[in-house]
């Protein structure tokens, strides 16, 4: 079951490094949570690949900068009635 994990952990670091997808985008196209998204590519992707856990957690980084504007957004998208 640890492979699996790490397995997991690699490709979802693959998959947001390379596409900028935020933690909830990961979870919903892998079916699984964002809090296994977060962990897996938190703590077990920095045990496993330190260069690929770099640049995600560059990419979690601008997510987390950006997260008041998507917000915003969808606010504003949701009055709007779309």
């Amino acid at each position: 079951m640890r492979e699996i994990a790490e397995e997991r952990a690699a490709e979802l670091g693959e998959y947001i490094a390379v596409t900028g997808a935020t933690v909830r985008a990961a979870g919903k196209k892998y079916g699984i949570s964002k809090s296994t998204v977060h962990k897996d590519v938190t703590e077990r992707l920095s045990r496993i690949d330190p260069q690929l856990f770099i640049k995600v957690k560059a990419v979690l980084d601008k997510n987390k900068k950006e997260r008041h504007i998507r917000g915003g957004m969808a606010t504003k998208r949701k009055y709007k009635g779309e």
